[in-house]
């Protein structure tokens, strides 16, 4: 079975459109990371898929919850569209394409590829825990939105380098879970609630033990030393200007403690 997609940007701050056919149903790690934080790879079994009718009911219960204008709607098909939100938790640089403007929604309404108009690659950091609002489709898949994550930043990369996460709290507890690539976000937004606090979605590294070193290519490994030597050098400057200052802190105590009368 093959799947179309379309991909557009209503309002570059509100929402992110991505739908599928209807045919087809090194950012520097935190030192002190919270004992609480669980993430969970391990697949949930599957139910079996509800009725027309319990979706509708579903959809109906979400939107009496929703406080905002962000609804779920039902289609005459039987497949309905919504929001999601997307935390972007990436700890290494990106790659994206270098000297090129930024998206504008004539290019993503036309599907303008702008990564291929320059063969020219840089890394960076995309900011830490930045949130990006996607308008998507029941049959939208998590590879999808991530494929389309990507899209919208220009990131190049190869996206399985990269997986979406559910977060939950329970008992005070942060459990992160990473879903299938086949799961359907937007079904798992249905069955939680409009309560981001209840689920929220991540985008992280795909983390599968040690570093596939493989995956990158010769640009992206070269960018990993050049920043990996930056932080280096950047550490051993912070430690000199630390222990200097202990130093002089030391010798104005010692030269006080001389001026005094014994």
């Amino acid at each position: 079975m093959t799947m179309s997609s379309g991909y557009c940007s209503l309002d570059e701050d509100l929402e992110d459109c991505f739908f599928t056919a209807k045919t087809s149903f090194f950012r520097s790690a935190n030192s002190k990371v919270p004992a609480k934080n669980v993430t969970q790879t391990v697949e949930e079994e599957k139910p079996e898929p509800p009725t027309l009718q319990e979706i509708k009911q579903k959809i109906e219960k979400y939107n009496a919850k929703v406080t905002n204008c962000l609804l779920m709607k039902l289609n005459d098909d039987g497949t309905y569209t919504g929001f999601i939100k997307v935390h972007l938790k990436l700890r290494r640089p990106v790659t994206v394409p270098a000297g090129i403007r930024p998206q504008s929604i004539y290019d993503a309404l036309k599907e303008v590829n702008l990564a291929e108009m320059t063969d020219k690659r840089t890394s960076f950091y995309l900011p830490l825990d930045a949130v990006k609002q996607l308008h998507i489709s029941s049959t939208t898949t998590v590879s999808e939105v991530i494929q389309g994550l990507l899209k919208k930043f220009m990131v190049v990369d190869n996206p399985q380098k990269f997986a979406l996460f559910k977060e939950m709290r329970k008992d005070g507890q942060v459990l992160f879970q990473k879903l299938p690539l086949t799961e359907y976000p937007l079904y798992l937004r249905l069955l939680a609630g409009p309560d981001t606090n209840a689920l929220s979605f991540v985008l992280k590294e795909n983390e599968t033990g040690e570093v596939e070193w493989d995956a990158f290519s010769i640009p992206e490994l070269q960018n990993f030393l050049m920043i990996l030597d930056k932080e280096e050098k950047d550490k051993i400057q912070q430690v000199h200007k630390k222990y200097e200052r202990f130093k002089q802190r030391l010798q104005q105590t010692l030269k006080e403690a001389r001026g005094k009368p014994g």
